[in-house]
């Protein structure tokens, strides 16, 4: 599925690695970059660098936080509210080619065992 995203997203100068932080700005801005890693299960080096790369292909602005200005607030720009939707075309033509020979009901127990391997994957051991 990787190799497929990045070649749909390849136009756009997105890697398959930044999408799911453009997606995520995209239904929740404004979002602070802390917030972003724990909404999406991934480390704070890995976002930093995936926002950096999207702020400077001109898609990501940071912008103060007026009630913390420890942080900064994430927003798309002009050329990121236009991408977006196209991104989530491309988006929708691969999650289409894999759903192919599987019930809504078989996907969706798919999705949800994976969200379950994930979860267990990023929780502390417990001891």
């Amino acid at each position: 599925m990787q190799v497929l995203i990045a070649a749909e997203l390849e136009p756009y100068r997105i890697g398959s690695g930044q999408y799911i932080f453009l997606m995520a700005i995209a239904y929740g801005q404004p979002v602070t970059q802390k917030a972003l890693s724990e909404k999406l299960l991934i480390d704070k080096t890995t976002t930093a660098k995936a926002i950096t790369k999207l702020e400077a292909e001109g898609y990501v602005r940071r912008e103060p936080n007026p009630s913390d200005n420890r942080y900064q607030l994430l927003y798309l720009t002009e050329s990121g509210s236009e991408a977006a939707p196209r991104v989530q075309e491309a988006l929708n033509r691969i999650k289409h080619k894999t759903r192919k020979g599987l019930t809504d009901e078989a996907y969706a127990s798919l999705v949800g065992m994976l969200k379950i391997v994930l979860r267990n994957l990023t929780e502390p051991e417990e001891t």
